[in-house]
């Protein structure tokens, strides 16, 4: 199985080539999304993107964990992660 990163500019070259806009309005496009995606994800918000899956924030709690160079145990701190589900066409 080989893998490939997909990055921007891919996504932004196939904009361009599905729709024939420019390559600067498909970057801009890219990035206009990509922002308000993730400013919804920052204000604590749901992203649901229909046959793709949904992004959500969560709220780890404070836990123990041990380093394991040292065995010492730390106390993590709570912190918020991004969690993603995919939708069952995805999967």
């Amino acid at each position: 199985m080989t893998t490939k990163t997909i990055t921007k500019a891919n996504i932004a070259a196939t904009l361009h080539h599905e729709t024939g806009l420019p390559h600067t309005e498909c970057g801009e496009l890219l990035k206009l999304v990509l922002s308000e995606i993730s400013d919804s994800l920052i204000n604590g918000g749901t992203v649901k993107i229909s046959s793709f899956g949904r992004f959500a924030v969560r709220q780890k709690s404070q836990r123990i964990g041990r380093n394991p160079k040292t065995l010492e145990d730390v106390m993590i701190a709570p912190r918020r992660v991004i969690a993603f589900r995919p939708s069952s066409k995805l999967r």
